[in-house]
């Protein structure tokens, strides 16, 4: 590893040790703004929050091109529930094995940390020629790219942009998925516990989670799902009442934990655990090759301190696990054009229950914008059906290939000229800030790539070191030859 590359990863440790979690993106901004600061750079600031860093071209490349550099400095905040980590304050615990970088216990935040940081060492390494740089670095892209869809028309002037934020070091990404959010709203009403009753609570955990588009087609197993065909199993043989139900973390990745409070009577409190036991079985030899860390636990009253609540009232309950179980979840349709391409799909994200109502969060993906609106349609459907209401929200567009693209030419032979072939060149089903930034620009030609990432949006995340090193010898090269033509 050279000494350009080493300082990629010492700038992807100073941004890992800042807190920078989906709309808390101050302390990231106050520490690019001082590195900007630090080199010399000018730099902007939107309303929105979104950075603009003005780059000098280097010597003889005044006339150049313009070419912004984008990526994002929000991050899933996702931990194992054995942790400690407090995301507002504890900076990440990076481990180094192998051939990989991780982070102990949570998300790494290598999407898109990682792509920062490339962005930042080219722009200010000497030995890299360059035409004038805009580092555009956005907020919010994690929770619906409110960032990138705030951004503002004759902001940037560069008309070539790469993206840094895609997850496979051998793969150009030249078009994304649309994607929008559903917020659904079911009412419910409770009632007082009868005196007898016992309070238990029923854990779904040990699942793999997972980026809601890129690893939607693995078919991994959504804690939600699992937890209210647990509880539906349950009602069929003993009087189960409903007083919580919670699971998930953010729209954007498959929910790994579910957690619901129940209320039994005395005598069935040893026989539901060994229901229980017998139905994680069932589900554990259904997802034993994808989700094999796959449980669920049950834990008695006596395990559960200073437990009490009233019950969610029976029909609000039933209609709340039975709009669960039919909504749904996974790969809707493979594309017709593109082989091995997820074309739309849905993810059920959250559920929480509160005073008055349940919330549910799903989120939804099409790389055709009339199957996004027929998938979003069908969950409206479902949830009017159960008397719930719906609000649709976060809503981006998809970002449409241009296989005749300058810069994708560009890319390509930059890519052969380093490593002897061409590079592979994809549409993904995740949604990326591209899309919204081509509405806002339409003359823009774009790219996305970046080192090779697994696990994104999981505690599973990691990085290949390796991956790093590749992808900034492409970045600089591209750069200089863009410059040179």
């Amino acid at each position: 590893m050279d000494n350009n590359c080493r300082e990629v990863f010492n700038l992807f440790q100073q941004i890992s040790s800042i807190p920078r979690c989906s709309k808390n993106e101050k302390k990231i901004s106050a520490w690019v703004i001082q590195w900007a600061d630090k080199k010399g750079f000018n730099h902007k600031k939107d309303t929105a929050g979104n950075l603009l860093i003005s780059v000098p071209p280097s010597p003889r490349y005044e006339n150049a091109p313009v070419i912004v550099l984008q990526g994002h400095m929000d991050m899933v905040c996702e931990k194992k529930p054995e942790s400690t980590h407090d995301f507002s304050k504890d900076p990440l615990e990076l481990v180094f094995e192998d051939e990989w970088v991780r982070a102990k216990d949570t998300s790494l935040g290598a999407d898109n940390g990682i792509g920062l940081a490339l962005a930042l060492a080219v722009a200010s390494d000497k030995s890299v020629v360059h035409p004038p740089l805009e580092l555009l670095f956005t907020v919010d892209e994690e929770t619906g790219l409110t960032g990138a869809g705030n951004l503002k028309e004759k902001w940037l002037e560069g008309k070539m942009l790469l993206n840094i934020d895609s997850e496979d070091d051998s793969i150009l990404i030249v078009g994304c998925a649309g994607g929008e959010e559903t917020l659904i709203k079911l009412p419910i009403t409770y009632e007082p516990l009868p005196e007898e009753s016992r309070i238990g609570r029923l854990t779904v955990h040990g699942l793999r989670g997972g980026h809601s588009g890129l690893d939607i087609h693995e078919q991994r197993a959504n804690a939600i799902k699992i937890i209210v065909r647990s509880l539906l199993f349950l009602m069929k043989h003993f009087p189960v009442s409903l007083i919580s139900l919670h699971g998930g973390s953010a729209h954007n990745a498959i929910a790994r934990d579910a957690k619901a409070v129940i209320a039994l009577s005395s005598e069935a409190v040893d026989s539901i655990a060994q229901h229980i036991r017998k139905f994680e079985k069932t589900v554990q030899e259904e997802f034993e090759d994808i989700d094999p860390g796959l449980k669920i636990t049950f834990e008695k009253n006596n395990e559960i301190a200073n437990l009490s609540a009233p019950k969610i009232s029976e029909k609000p309950a039933l209609d709340t696990l039975r709009l669960l179980c039919a909504m749904p979840h996974g790969v809707y349709n493979m594309s017709y054009k593109i082989a091995g391409l997820v074309e739309t799909s849905s993810n059920l994200a959250t559920v929480h229950t509160n005073n008055k109502t349940v919330e549910i969060v799903t989120s939804q993906r099409s790389n055709i914008v009339s199957r996004l609106s027929e998938i979003t349609g069908h969950i409206k459907a479902l949830s009017a059906l159960a008397g719930a209401e719906t609000r649709a929200q976060n809503a981006y567009p998809p970002w449409q290939p241009r296989m005749d693209s300058p810069l994708l030419n560009h890319c390509i032979d930059a890519y052969k000229g380093l490593y002897g072939s061409k590079p592979k060149i994809e549409v993904v089903h995740a949604g990326l800030e591209c899309g919204i930034i081509g509405a806002k620009y339409p003359d823009m030609d774009m790219i996305s790539f970046g080192p090779t990432i697994k696990g994104a949006h999981s505690p599973d995340e990691k990085l290949k070191i390796a991956s790093v090193e590749k992808t900034y010898n492409f970045l600089k090269t591209l750069i200089m030859q863009i410059g040179q033509k």
